[in-house]
């Protein structure tokens, strides 16, 4: 079950009120939902402002604290980890130096928090280098780990956090550079109709193209880490076959990083055409508010069995590429089947 972050924070503060506040939480969801805000905020209830408002001021109103985001917070007590370096990854060195600053004494009453942006950054090395402080923390410790993409974790890590997955915040109007350019292949599709076959291929090409634009994009990006690594490592170690190893754990983070991109543009596709539905269905709520014209448009030209099959043909394409089904194969009969 997904929360919004005012209601995650609700969450938190309750156990926190009644001193059961667990020591490590993944706050997970789409970029845009929340996720450092709600960090932020985690982190001024556990260390409130010595500045604190919450008094009168001049006109006799209630003072509110001012939120403060992450890059403010930081400090003695507060240490965030970002993914850095042309590879944005989070290395065992960053890892390292969190579990260290946990183990430094604090003031009496004050805790020590570290916020790991991008935690799906993380190799397996900097995931099990702070695995001991992650199941066993010192007191008045907290740890929040924050990624759009928690299935990259090792289930080592996923087993000792309490999970926070957050909705996506659609006031925001956030959507990422790829589901964007897909949003912008869908509107020209829509202008000569669902039903035209070459409009439908033109549509299924553009996916393919942003497809693999993000795959250059990951492969580049974990070639450098791996380049790195290489360069740091390659005379520290006795064994001949690590490198062989690294290689293949970057190939196969390559791979899931792109299934899950994939994954992300489909569930795009998903979300336009059930907003399609919506719009027929008289629904005011649209996951793609910005395209609210379009959809309308689509909608008033289809039955409503019509785009239910249709929809079916994208739900199918998710269950052909769970099996050995070629990519570009499954592609193309469900672009066909869902808008050709």
């Amino acid at each position: 079950m997904a929360y919004t972050a005012e209601k995650a924070f609700d969450l938190i503060e309750a156990a926190h009120h009644r001193g059961r506040l667990a020591h490590a939480f993944l706050i997970t969801g789409p970029a845009g939902s929340g996720k450092a805000a709600l960090a932020a905020k985690i982190v001024q209830m556990v260390n409130p402002p010595q500045d604190g408002g919450g008094g009168n001021n001049l006109f006799g109103e209630v003072e509110v604290p001012e939120e403060k985001s992450l890059d403010e917070l930081e400090g003695d007590l507060v240490r965030v980890v970002r993914p850095r370096s042309k590879s944005r990854r989070i290395t065992v060195d960053d890892m390292r130096v969190l579990e260290k600053s946990f183990h430094v004494a604090s003031a009496s009453g004050s805790w020590k928090v570290g916020v790991i942006l991008g935690a799906d950054r993380m190799g397996a090395g900097a995931e099990n280098a702070f695995l001991k402080t992650l199941e066993e923390p010192p007191p008045e410790c907290l740890l929040m780990l924050l990624s759009d993409a928690p299935e990259l974790l090792l289930p080592t890590v996923l087993s000792r956090c309490v999970k926070l997955p957050l909705m996506a915040r659609p006031d925001q109007g956030f959507v990422s550079e790829a589901s964007q350019a897909l949003l912008s292949a869908l509107a020209s599709m829509a202008k000569q109709g669902i039903g035209n076959l070459q409009a439908a291929l033109t549509l299924r090409a553009s996916f393919s193209s942003i497809l693999a634009k993000q795959k250059a994009e990951i492969s580049k990006c974990n070639e450098a880490a791996f380049k790195e690594e290489s360069k740091k490592y390659k005379n520290t170690t006795d064994s001949g076959d690590w490198l062989k190893n690294r290689e293949k754990y970057y190939l196969g983070l390559t791979e899931s990083e792109y299934l899950n991109e994939r994954e992300k543009l489909i569930e795009t596709l998903v979300c336009w055409v059930g907003d399609v539905v919506r719009q027929k269905c008289s629904v005011d709520q649209l996951d793609f508010p910005s395209e609210r014209d379009t959809t309308a448009s689509v909608a008033s030209n289809h039955a409503i069995n019509d785009l239910l099959c249709r929809m079916e043909g994208i739900e199918q394409l998710r269950a052909n590429l769970e099996t050995n089904v070629q990519e570009q194969l499954a592609l193309e009969v469900a672009f066909l089947t869902a808008f050709g």
